[in-house]
C-alpha cells in the first residue's frame, strides 16, 4: 500500500483525539487507557497500520504467515483463532458480513474475489456463511479475547471509518479502569515493550 506511512501517522494523530464517547465508552464509566490497542483494516480485513499495542495484541495473527495479516484468513484457516477467540462464531459471522460489506462497496475488487474464493474452497464454515448473505455495520460493542500471553479480556470497541481514505476503518479498544482487562493490557504493552517483537514474522512486516 503506497500510503501505509501517511495512514500509520493518521492513526497515532487520531487516536489521540478519540474521546472515551467516540470509543464506545459511555456514562462516564470507562477512560482511555495510557495505551489504547488501535489498528487500520481495510474492506477485505487486510490489517494495513498498527499501533505497537494492537500488533503485540495480534501476535497470533502475525506468527503465521499464511495468514497474510488478514483478519479473515485467521479465524477460517488458522487453528489458533478458536483459542484466541472464545465466541468464534461471532467473529466468523462478523467477518463475512465485513467482507460481503466490501462485495457490496466494491464488487470488481479482485484481490477480494480471490480472498472470498481461496476461503470459500478451504473452509466449510465460510462456505455456510457466505451462502447466509448477511450483511451488517460492525461499529460498537464489546468483545472477549483469550490472549496466549495475558489471557482473558473483556474490551469495548469503537469502528472509526476514515473520510480521508474510503474503505478504510480503524477500530480501537479499550478496557473499563481498574479490571481485570485493563491490567491485562498494561501488562501486555509492558511485555510488548521489553521484546523484539511479538512474533518472527513482525520482523519481515512494515505495517
Amino acid at each position: 500500500m503506497d500510503n501505509r506511512d501517511e495512514v500509520r501517522e493518521f492513526l497515532t494523530s487520531r487516536r489521540a483525539r478519540v474521546s472515551p464517547e467516540q470509543a464506545g465508552l459511555p456514562d462516564g464509566r470507562w477512560t482511555r487507557p495510557p495505551r489504547a490497542r488501535s489498528f487500520v483494516r481495510n474492506g477485505r480485513m487486510d490489517i494495513v497500520a498498527v499501533n505497537p499495542l494492537g500488533r503485540a495484541f495480534h501476535r497470533e495473527v502475525y506468527a503465521t504467515p499464511a495468514n497474510q495479516e488478514n483478519l479473515a484468513r485467521f479465524p477460517f484457516l488458522d487453528p489458533a483463532s478458536r483459542r484466541f477467540y472464545p465466541d468464534w462464531d461471532l467473529f466468523a459471522d462478523v467477518a463475512v458480513a465485513i467482507l460481503r460489506t466490501e462485495a457490496g462497496r466494491n464488487p470488481y475488487d479482485k484481490d477480494l474475489h480471490d480472498l472470498v474464493g481461496e476461503l470459500s474452497t478451504r473452509s466449510e464454515e465460510l462456505r455456510t456463511r457466505w451462502g447466509a448473505h448477511n450483511v451488517r455495520r460492525h461499529g460498537t460493542g464489546r468483545k472477549r479475547f483469550h490472549h496466549d500471553v495475558v489471557g482473558d479480556l473483556t474490551l469495548a470497541f469503537e469502528g472509526l471509518e476514515m473520510a480521508a481514505e474510503p474503505g478504510l476503518t480503524m477500530t480501537i479498544y479499550a478496557a473499563e479502569p481498574g479490571s481485570a482487562s485493563e491490567e491485562s493490557l498494561r501488562l501486555l504493552a509492558s511485555w510488548a515493550a521489553t521484546h523484539e517483537g511479538p512474533s518472527p514474522a513482525q520482523q519481515s512486516t512494515t505495517g
